[in-house]
């Protein structure tokens, strides 16, 4: 007799690279399956909505070719050729090449590297403890951040606005430079709910007709990285037809009247041109955005991946500032909420024991780096063992060519911790198998709501998976590292990361799932002043000054030349009489950087790497639909499929989606083209920003 199927439903968080950190509601069957995953619907911003590659989880987390037990290389780098061996064996071959690393070179020789393929704190950052206590060369996130806080913190002083519910409450909400359809569907779910209980207008700004676009009532297609010039058009517009809100900027910004005057020579017919916009669509937004006073400016980050990305960011901020849209409930701008959770980290991540002296490398410069680069290495000693979580720079790391010659030094000692068979797995020595977020406990937040968060884990990982923290603290032990952070728990580790940042404890949070932290409206709005030591919005950035130190990197590029005012700035990678495309590397619905394109749903819904060109441009070319077409620049080329598509600027190109590098006929991925220069104030990554040849391959 067949007893009846246990069917529970369990709270969660989604811990992936998405500002929405999303709330779950998880169905586990027979306490060891996942089933359906649900958005929860008592959590106010996730409001029961998730997207459909987190739906469908248990593909993920029971997937066949899920890493299980640990593996040796036996073949050449990257042919896949593994030997099952222990997790003692394991451990102490990573100690020992470690070892003759540091004694080869020195501590700084080896390099851990990781990122957000886990948003956890305690799963994320804990590798950070190791570093700081063998004094490795630490690790310079640059490759998602750094262009838009910078840009947003440079009005406001600090990373935070208004509680991102109030879309709800607006009147028109402007959705710049997010598909969010397809990357935070809660921003959506706010934004409709304000289409239909207030009638606002939905206003989608971005560089193609993507699935957030068609959903508009006022779509603005541009050029990539021109966003400063229309911010500056809509503001001279507002100062022109007296729409600017004059006492509010007397009291709470720092220059109106000579930033009125920088404006006098940038309105809507200096800035079509450049945007690719006609001067009626910059006016019609201008007006719209001008009486509408309560309108909530939605800011992401696509449209920050461009060299002047931090620019763009501060100019689109700096329209809410003109209006006074500040004032108003279901007003304002919002990029990020990171400001708001105080987050200290210092005994988890060892600051006691950060010296910094040590070197910081540079994420993006993983291909300069691993070849030998003087200037990225910072005059320092080679790397030559590396150790890597929950990131995959074989796929998506910039300048590929660079990253897969790096990746195959001989005398390069990798281990890698992972999920699935990466790109980069495939070139390790030395591979373990990781958990996912369901087999272990964490806390997290959420960039784009206002939730401190815990998940607990929910059912035993397959074969011999474990998870970042337990991995992290034998490889201490085995490496000789000394804190007590390596002694503890994952779940006392987060109740030290809460108690440090000045919240309640773990248990507390883990009673109520999630708490509510959104500061109240006079400290989400700064009716009491900016975050700057004069209270006053700054329309003039001192950007050296903008208190964004992430990783220790310092300042990058040409931050002395960047403009004093919001403005177009000329520094784009600029089409050219040999390269007479731009091409932007934009999200797919169903990836998730590369998450999620190991599954054979998403692989089935996305179809194949394409580019998406204009018709008129393919005909120039003679390029049919679904023809085989190369695109390279200075950096490389690869082959994909046109798609003809008319909602795109004439001379742009989008590639949708990090897909595997097998995926594309020639094994090399789009990152193929994409640069690692650093751009100003902090560095960072232009995806979004490539000029590319067209050609027959």
């Amino acid at each position: 007799m067949t007893s009846a199927t246990s069917i529970a439903r369990h709270p969660s968080v989604c811990p992936h690279d998405c500002p929405s950190a999303c709330a779950l509601d998880v169905e586990v069957i027979d306490g060891t399956t996942i089933g359906r995953v649900y958005g929860a619907k008592d959590q106010t911003y996730t409001a029961g909505v998730i997207c459909a590659k987190v739906a469908r989880y248990s593909e993920r987390i029971h997937h066949p070719d899920r890493l299980l037990h640990p593996l040796k290389r036996s073949g050449p780098k990257g042919s896949r050729q593994f030997t099952r061996i222990t997790w003692d064996e394991a451990i102490a071959t990573i100690a020992q090449r470690f070892g003759e690393a540091e004694a080869r070179h020195g501590a700084e020789t080896v390099w851990p590297y990781y990122y957000a393929g886990t948003m956890g704190r305690v799963m994320r950052d804990g590798i950070n403890r190791l570093t700081h206590a063998k004094k490795y060369s630490r690790f310079n996130g640059t490759i998602c951040t750094n262009l838009a806080w910078p840009g947003f913190i440079a009005g406001t002083g600090r990373l935070a606005g208004p509680d991102p519910r109030e879309m709800a409450k607006a009147d028109c909400v402007v959705i710049w430079g997010t598909n969010a359809v397809a990357t935070q569907v809660n921003v959506m779910t706010h934004a409709m709910a304000a289409r239909k209980t207030r009638g606002a207008k939905i206003v989608v700004i971005d560089i193609y007709r993507n699935a957030t676009m068609q959903q508009a009532d006022l779509a603005l297609c541009l050029c990539p990285g021109t966003d400063g010039a229309l911010a500056c058009a809509v503001m001279h517009v507002l100062f022109r037809d007296g729409l600017a809100d004059r006492d509010y900027l007397a009291a709470y910004t720092d220059a109106p009247t000579e930033f009125e005057a920088h404006l006098q020579s940038r309105g809507p017919a200096w800035a079509a041109p450049i945007t690719g916009l006609s001067v009626e669509e910059i006016e019609a937004f201008a007006h719209l955005v001008g009486r509408t006073k309560r309108s909530f400016f939605r800011l992401g980050y696509g449209f920050s991946r461009q060299r002047n990305g931090a620019v763009n960011m501060h100019a689109a901020s700096c329209i809410a500032a003109v209006t006074g849209a500040w004032k108003y409930e279901g007003g304002g701008a919002f990029h990020n909420n990171g400001g708001i959770y105080n987050w200290r980290q210092t005994f988890h991540e060892a600051h006691d024991l950060r010296d910094a002296s040590v070197r910081a490398l540079d994420q993006c410069h993983i291909g300069r780096i691993l070849t030998g680069d003087h200037t990225s290495l910072k005059g320092g000693p080679p790397v030559t063992a590396m150790l890597i979580q929950n990131t995959n720079p074989m796929s998506v790391a910039p300048e590929q060519a660079l990253v897969a010659e790096g990746f195959a030094r001989e005398d390069l000692f990798l281990a890698v911790h992972e999920q699935f068979m990466t790109e980069t797995a495939a070139m390790a020595d030395i591979v373990l198998p990781a958990t996912m977020f369901l087999e272990h406990d964490d806390i997290y937040s959420g960039g784009g709501h206002q939730y401190l968060e815990f998940a607990g884990k929910l059912i035993d990982p397959p074969g011999e998976c474990r998870s970042n923290h337990d991995v992290i603290c034998a490889i201490a032990g085995a490496v000789g590292a000394e804190h007590p952070g390596f002694g503890m728990s994952a779940r006392d580790l987060a109740d030290t990361i809460l108690k440090e940042s000045g919240w309640s404890g773990v248990e507390e949070l883990a009673a109520k799932n999630w708490i509510d932290v959104q500061p109240d409206f006079d400290t989400a709005h700064y009716t009491k002043g900016f975050a700057w030591p004069d209270g006053k919005f700054r329309f003039r950035p001192d950007w050296p000054k903008v208190p964004y130190a992430k990783g220790g990197g310092g300042l990058a590029g040409p931050w002395y030349d960047m403009p004093d005012f919001p403005d177009h700035w000329e520094v784009l990678e600029e089409a050219d009489a040999r390269h007479p495309f731009r091409l932007a590397t934009s999200p797919a619905r169903s990836f998730l950087n590369s998450t999620f394109n190991e599954t054979a749903s998403a692989r089935k819904l996305e179809g194949r790497p394409q580019v998406l060109i204009h018709p008129d441009d393919a005909a120039a070319a003679g390029v049919s639909e679904g023809a085989r077409v190369r695109l390279g620049n200075e950096r490389g080329s690869v082959v994909v499929h046109a798609k003809l598509f008319d909602g795109v600027q004439r001379g742009v190109l989008i590639s949708e989606g990090v897909w595997p590098n097998a995926a594309f006929e020639e094994g090399r991925g789009i990152n193929m083209l994409t640069g690692a220069d650093s751009p100003a104030p902090f560095g960072g990554a232009a995806f979004h920003d490539n000029h590319v040849w067209l050609a027959h391959p």
